[in-house]
């Protein structure tokens, strides 16, 4: 009976830390009679001890010390002296186990030895250029018709068959020929495998993280989204402007696209709109970013870059405020993408990519206007590098395509910014130069303050503004901005080992994406803030996935076989379970809690009056009061099923009410005693009540008048 039985079999394979397993041997003659059979020695505690010290704990050590540096810049208590200097012990410890080889990256994509053609349509680049010239005319009114549209589109597609390299493509007889050999046998293989479960898991993740309680996290809107909102409602209406005056002027884009959500999910001119918009702009930033980690290092790390991004606070809280702000890494990530792949493989197509997405990205979100500087800085930096040899004019010719083609998708807010450039740029103007507000002192001083304040965002301070953050604490969780800092340790040493331009391209991109905030020279105290920096969330997750990478590929090569991938995906499973709970955590407790307290409650004040005007009253004989510094009326008459009607009535106005016999509400702030006074003067018989909201200071006050049955018709 001293066989091992099954289930000391499996006992043995799970017992990972100890130096031998039980295995099952092979078939074997009977011993002879009164052969004693020899047994195994047993593994003693030493050998258990033995076991556990083969990890290899130095590749744990630069990540912890991290880790614990970025523990003493959490708030509330924050001690950015001595995390400060643990991350330089980090930085110490990640290049010295990176250089003893002791740490592995995982290889990003090799280059192709590949020449292009070259061979361009020139009646197609002509007829484009007349249609481009053809538009520029029609453009003239500054709205888009059915012949300005068509021209436009027209021109882009004509520069798109200009420049298109059609080997990428097969014939039409190939892709007939393999659908008749998949009709023959259809069927759809899916390998079920641990990559396939991952990459399911992290997609649930994700669209937990995505969609959960949307329809109340954010709860209420504020001005800004009040002016889109009616923005939106101009398109409904037939109004299909170039470039939105209202509110100093927005671009174009997420307008229409919010127009194209309304009329897929009938969701109306409402909140919910704009945030399913900006959530689906976001989660096809999320597919560009995994493309990009599997440019980088292989699926895996772009696997790796999907969930770190997807679970983010910082991405999730832009995604859902609904306003344009996730239009700029909705502009960098396929940009970067089509650009790093395009000087890699040297194929035109990726080129044309690349500038369709810039064209469109510069119709979305103003910061997005730096992304161009990004592009060059990009070919400038591979031109400079050996892996150019060779292809230098190439490149250059296709950069020249990549350019063309975003000035013909550009086209039409091009003629509006040449009409009216001071409306185009006025945003942008105001926070640069002092057109607004004079710069406050030297603008080199502040230019590197804000450079200082807004690199340090990551694991510092996020900015002040409550809409899009939780102020003053990193703009990472924890376990992010570990990874983070040693990923790009880690990116840096291999730069200067290899010197592969796209090292440096990756880490100098940061520094770029945050220029519109850091540009805030006349307002420095809005650097940093999370809205005009989303674009450097594409490379910071990134290089976040290449630390943990590093971290868990290191562990499982280092102790090899079935041990190293226990310990490999035990290290993964708790870091990415951290950081899950961390921004969990930051997002549907802290912000949600946050964002309620500050925000005005127009969606509570919009039901009351929807209630009101569906039982005794209509909606224009509900009044909201108007009071300094309190809720915004457009936003009371949307949330209220309404848009487009404004309930304000100024306290002068009331006693112009009093010829309507029919029943009224006034709807007055908790302060406003000489408002109520005058109601009460006016009106006898009406009746004020206190209707009490959860946060005690956005309580208000009901005066419900009733009918003046003797005046009704």
């Amino acid at each position: 009976m001293d066989e091992p039985s099954v289930l000391d079999y499996v006992k043995s394979k799970l017992a990972f830390w100890r130096k031998s397993e039980i295995s099952i041997p092979a078939p074997q003659d009977e011993p002879a009679a009164g052969a004693v059979e020899e047994q195994p020695a047993p593994v003693s505690l030493e050998q258990r001890a033995a076991g556990i010290l083969r990890l290899p704990w130095l590749i744990f050590l630069p990540f912890a010390i991290a880790l614990v540096a970025q523990m003493l810049l959490e708030p509330p208590d924050q001690h950015g002296l001595a995390g400060g200097i643990l991350y330089a012990v980090a930085a110490a410890a990640t290049v010295a186990v990176y250089l003893s080889g002791r740490v592995v990256l995982s290889e990003p994509r090799a280059d192709e030895a590949r020449l292009d053609s070259q061979n361009v349509r020139v009646h197609y680049a002509v007829a484009g250029l007349l249609a481009l010239f053809a538009s520029y005319i029609l453009f003239s009114s500054h709205l888009f018709s059915a012949v300005s549209l068509l021209v436009w589109l027209a021109a882009v597609g004509a520069f798109i068959a200009a420049f298109l390299e059609t080997e990428d493509f097969p014939t039409w007889q190939a892709r007939m020929a393999r659908v008749r050999i998949w009709l023959r046998q259809p069927a759809i293989h899916i390998p079920v495998g641990a990559w396939v479960v991952t990459l399911f898991v992290v997609c649930g993740v994700i669209v937990f993280f995505r969609f959960k309680d949307l329809s109340v996290l954010p709860m209420d809107m504020f001005s800004d989204h009040a002016e889109k909102l009616y923005d939106i409602g101009d398109v409904l209406n037939g109004q299909y402007k170039i470039f939105f005056e209202r509110n100093t002027g927005r671009e174009a884009f997420q307008f229409y696209w919010t127009v194209l959500m309304i009329k897929l999910f009938n969701t109306g001119i409402s909140f919910l709109s704009l945030k399913i918009g900006t959530v689906i702009a976001g989660l096809i930033t999320l597919y560009y970013i995994y493309r990009l980690g599997d440019e980088l290092g292989g699926r895996w790390v772009g696997l790796y870059a999907l969930f770190f991004a997807g679970v983010a606070y910082w991405a999730n809280i832009i995604s859902r405020i609904g306003l344009r702000f996730p239009l700029y890494p909705f502009c960098v990530a396929p940009v970067m993408f089509y650009l790093m792949r395009g000087l890699r493989t040297n194929r035109r197509n990726d080129f044309i990519w690349a500038g369709l997405w810039l064209g469109i990205g510069l119709h979305g979100y103003t910061a997005s206007r730096i992304v161009p500087f990004l592009v060059l800085t990009g070919i400038f930096l591979y031109l400079l590098h050996r892996q150019s040899a060779g292809r230098r004019w190439q490149v250059l010719a296709w950069s020249v395509v990549l350019f063309i083609v975003t000035f013909a998708v550009f086209m039409p807010l091009f003629r509006f910014a040449i009409d009216f450039p001071t409306l185009v740029n006025y945003r942008s103007l105001t926070r640069i130069t002092g057109v607004e507000d004079p710069i406050q002192g030297s603008p080199i001083l502040i230019f590197i303050s804000n450079t200082w304040n807004a690199l340090r965002m990551f694991f510092w301070n996020d900015g002040e503004v409550w809409v899009h953050s939780i102020p003053y604490r990193p703009a990472l969780d924890v376990i992010s901005a570990g990874l983070f800092f040693t990923g790009a340790v880690l990116v840096a040493a291999r730069y200067f080992k290899r010197l592969h331009w796209r090292d440096l391209f990756l880490l100098a991109s940061i520094p770029i994406l945050l220029l519109p905030s850091i540009l805030s020279l006349a307002f420095p105290r809005e650097n940093p803030n999370l809205n005009r920096t989303a674009g450097a969330y594409v490379p910071v997750f990134l290089i976040t996935a290449i630390g943990f990478d590093a971290l868990v590929s290191s562990i499982r090569k280092r102790l090899g076989g079935g041990a190293g991938l226990r310990w490999a995906a035990l290290t993964g499973v708790v870091l990415a379970v951290v950081a899950m709970s961390n921004n969990y955590q930051l997002v549907f407790v802290q912000y949600r809690a946050l964002y309620n307290q500050n925000a005005w409650n127009t969606t509570e004040i919009g039901q009351v009056v929807r209630g009101f005007a569906e039982s005794v009253g209509t909606p224009d004989t509900a009044y909201v009061v108007g009071y300094p510094y309190w809720v915004d009326t457009r936003l009371v008459g949307i949330n209220a099923g309404y848009p487009g009607y404004n309930p304000e009535i100024r306290p002068e106005d009331l006693a112009t009410t009093t010829n309507d016999p029919r029943a009224k509400l006034f709807i007055l702030n908790t302060k406003d005693a000489e408002s109520l006074a005058a109601l009460r003067k006016l009106y006898p018989l009406g009746r004020a009540t206190l209707h009490e909201s959860t946060y005690a200071e956005k309580s208000f006050i009901l005066f419900n008048v009733p009918a003046q049955v003797d005046l009704l018709p």
